[in-house]
């Protein structure tokens, strides 16, 4: 089935402080190399039979780009992010008000979570990160909004600051991730609900290779992640390698880049 996502154009994406351990303030950002960038992951989506929306970014939130983290939309409910840092802060109102207009409806956090960032949907139910961004708190009221189940999860290493650097859901009942980025008792559920999962190597995980865009049939990856790619070819999924390397600048994928609309 078709997917609908929301994207936002990389106008004014450039690294102007540090909030993660990718950015670096002081390495140049090309602004045009990033749209074209981003230009064609837009168009790897609408090749592949996909509906994308596009949000005006603001000038004075260059991570605006970053649509996964501007909330979390299941069942026509879009519940909205409320982000850890005040750089980020005013991208949550831009999202929420968008989606609003759009009849998805409106629930405003009151507790620290960065959306999709940290809010997998899959077969069990949410997958909730915390440890660097998303509060456990936001975990609780996520489950309050959305009445689906939500499964706890220790991000570890700083790197993978948000879940979806660190994991990615292929299929509603198949995950692909990086154990270490996990606590141990996290590593344990996972394991536990998925024992079918793609394990990614280091070598994926530094590539930002698991912040991927699936639709079942179709993986959208980073190009430097090659086991992971042959791994999702095994198990009968098409991956689709997408250069994102000016974005990851800032930290972010394809993941990054696309929030799902689920009505």
């Amino acid at each position: 089935m078709p997917n609908h996502y929301l994207m936002c154009p990389p106008t004014h994406f450039t690294v102007s402080y540090e909030i993660n351990p990718w950015m670096n303030a002081k390495v140049a950002t090309d602004a045009e190399r990033a749209m074209r960038q981003w230009q064609r992951l837009r168009d790897v989506y609408l090749d592949l039979g996909h509906t994308v929306d596009l949000i005006d970014p603001l000038p004075q939130y260059p991570d605006m780009v970053f649509a996964a983290n501007g909330g979390t939309v299941i069942d026509g409910i879009a519940y909205s992010a409320k982000f850890r840092h005040n750089e980020r802060g005013g991208e949550a109102p831009a999202y929420l008000d968008w989606l609003a207009g759009r009849d998805f409806t409106p629930v405003e956090a009151a507790e620290t979570n960065e959306g999709e960032g940290d809010l997998l949907l899959t077969s069990h139910g949410l997958l909730a990160g915390t440890g660097f961004r998303t509060s456990p708190a936001a975990h609780h009221e996520a489950q309050e909004v959305f009445g689906h189940p939500v499964i706890s999860l220790q991000l570890v290493d700083a790197r993978f600051y948000h879940l979806d650097t660190a994991m990615t859901v292929l299929r509603d009942d198949l995950i692909a991730y990086y154990p270490p980025a996990f606590s141990p008792g996290s590593q344990r559920v996972l394991q536990r609900l998925f024992p079918e999962a793609i394990i990614a190597d280091e070598q994926d995980a530094q590539a930002l290779g698991l912040n991927a865009v699936s639709d079942g049939t179709h993986v959208v990856h980073a190009p430097m992640a090659n086991g992971l790619a042959a791994q999702i070819r095994e198990r009968g999924m098409e991956p689709i390698a997408v250069d994102t390397s000016e974005l990851l600048k800032g930290g972010g994928g394809a993941k990054c880049c696309t929030l799902v609309l689920r009505r």
